[in-house]
């Protein structure tokens, strides 16, 4: 009897044995079937990424272009800013059409760094302030932050003033109101991004193309000598008293820290594929849609310093007391009625009005993005907070300083930007010619050469505006003599920790190396590449028995 237990106990066990042994044979053929259809998922799914990449390759030309027309036109808006419209007015009344040079040269110095911006975006896969933030220490990357939105805040104020002085000249609006009801329409523009960039960009250049025909009609109204403008315009010339801090002034506003973060970021709304003719070909796209919206911008202001120059060619007055030389935004409607009538003085409110409110809105939406970069938040938390921390602070000073100064404030934003510029500039000149980020695709040695002596040009203008300014504010102010000491005493020593950060940032090597896209010929060989791979993956399943 026990016996004939135990021998069954035995055979229950080798029959358990041997079941074990079945079930891990199973378990064994199941993993392989799952990594094989695992395997067959992520080949298909690579499948679908490259057709969809040579899909956009195979499109018409003028198609692809035009899915990439948009960034170009948002950013250049912050050069039709009434910032640049004060600047171009005083350069017109003073000197005619011979500072029109500057505006061509400096054009073509914003695309060359515009590009660099674009192309950092589209090879990275991660804008100007996401790369800030990998690539510094944590104290630097406060201080960047810090300064980058310092640089948003001055870019709004003119915005504003300007929107304001609109509401003003249009519907007799006091100031205050206007600079409240600028923060509100602001707010509810940005919520078109909730529809999409695309529907933002739109917006912004149907806004600038309305500013253009509104200056290109008073031009028209003025006629100006074509032969001298384009004397202007193509033979450098620095006469006249003033002529050289003029076009330091005229020239200093051009190029914005905030664009560089805002166009490094809006490339990345296109579906751009991975291959390096893709690559190619976005950037391409995108540098000759930036050259057409500053193209388009610099006529703006080609027509801005010709219509202030022509009206003021023989010092006309605007009224008893005011004359040509104090011209200003808010004096300019006086001369166009006076010289012009009631309807064209309407015509540049109109203008002032697309401009100021535009400028608005790009400003706090370049804002979002800084916020974003540098901080790692969410982006339904940067919508609410980015508005509120650019909006707010501008309008409390606007509101401060009221009508009267809107001169001096407009200076003031002037003299921060110039200040925070190099702090977005040389990180993105650094990032755009290092290898290690962004491969085969970085700068040229003549681009980089290029761009480096205009920036050492634009840096050195910029603290040579920075100081001029601040030493003729300290001459001319009613402040006690030690007073003035005490500042002095403050100041060049913060002039002197300014400078050594910005050699730091030039000096300091990019440690960083950024996932690249593929490098491959073609979509089309990425194609054929991935349906090789694929069709090995289903001989090897055909083979294992799965």
């Amino acid at each position: 009897m026990e016996e004939g237990r135990s021998v069954r106990r035995d055979e229950e066990q080798q029959h358990g044995m041997g079941s074990g042994r079945v079930a891990a044979i199973f378990r064994e053929i199941e993993t392989e079937a799952d990594a094989a259809t695992a395997t067959a998922a992520s080949s298909s799914g690579q499948r679908a990424d490259a057709d969809a990449g040579l899909q956009l390759q195979q499109g018409p030309m003028w198609k692809r272009f035009l899915a990439h027309v948009g960034p170009g036109f948002l950013v250049s808006m912050a050069y039709l800013d009434p910032s640049n419209l004060q600047t171009d007015l005083q350069a017109g009344y003073s000197h005619r059409y011979e500072l029109l040079w500057v505006l061509l040269f400096g054009f073509i110095f914003v695309l060359i760094i515009q590009s660099l911006a674009a192309k950092l975006g589209i090879i990275t896969g991660r804008h100007l302030a996401e790369l800030c933030t990998s690539e510094y220490p944590k104290y630097v990357k406060y201080c960047l932050w810090f300064l980058a939105e310092l640089g948003v805040i001055a870019a709004t104020i003119p915005g504003v003033l300007g929107t304001a002085l609109a509401y003003n000249m249009l519907l007799h609006i006091p100031f205050w109101a206007g600079v409240l009801i600028c923060g509100a329409s602001t707010v509810l523009l940005l919520g078109l991004q909730g529809y999409g960039a695309r529907k933002m960009e739109f917006t912004i250049a149907v806004a600038m193309l309305f500013m253009a025909s509104c200056f290109f009609i008073e031009l028209s109204h003025v006629n100006p000598p074509i032969k001298e403008q384009l004397e202007g315009l193509f033979i450098p010339r620095l006469k006249g008293r003033y002529a050289v801090s003029d076009a330091v002034a005229l020239f200093s506003v051009l190029v914005v820290p905030h664009n560089l973060f805002l166009h490094s970021s809006l490339v990345l709304s296109r579906k751009i594929p991975s291959c390096s003719k893709g690559v190619k070909d976005a950037s391409t796209f995108f540098l000759v849609e930036n050259a057409l919206a500053l193209f388009l911008a610099l006529l703006v202001n080609v027509a801005v310093v010709s219509l202030s120059g022509t009206i003021c060619a023989n010092n006309l007055s605007l009224d008893d007391n005011n004359r040509c030389s104090s011209l200003s935004l808010n004096s300019a409607a006086v001369l166009f009625k006076n010289v012009l009538g009631k309807s064209r003085s309407t015509v540049y409110g109109l203008a002032l009005l697309a401009s100021g409110q535009s400028c608005t809105v790009v400003t706090t939406y370049s804002g979002q993005y800084i916020m974003q970069g540098f901080s790692g938040m969410r982006k339904c938390i940067i919508f609410l907070i980015a508005p509120c921390l650019t909006v707010v602070p501008t309008l409390v000073v606007c509101s401060i300083g009221g009508a009267s100064r809107v001169r001096q404030l407009i200076n003031i934003a002037a003299i921060i930007l110039s200040f925070v510029l190099p702090f977005a500039l040389v990180p993105l000149l650094k990032f755009s010619s290092c290898r290690t980020m962004i491969g085969p695709h970085k700068n040229s040695t003549c681009i980089t050469r290029i761009s480096g002596i205009l920036s050492v040009v634009i840096i050195g203008i910029n603290t040579y505006f920075f100081c001029t300014s601040f030493v003729s504010w300290l001459v001319d102010s009613d402040l006690p003599r030690f007073a003035n000491a005490i500042i002095s005493t403050l100041v060049f020593p913060f002039m002197a920790a300014y400078i050594a950060a910005v050699i730091y940032l030039t000096f300091r090597k990019v440690s960083i190396n950024v996932a690249l896209p593929s490098r491959s010929v073609s979509c089309e060989i990425e194609v054929e590449e991935v349906q090789r791979q694929d069709d090995k993956d289903d001989c090897l399943a055909v083979n294992c028995g799965v």
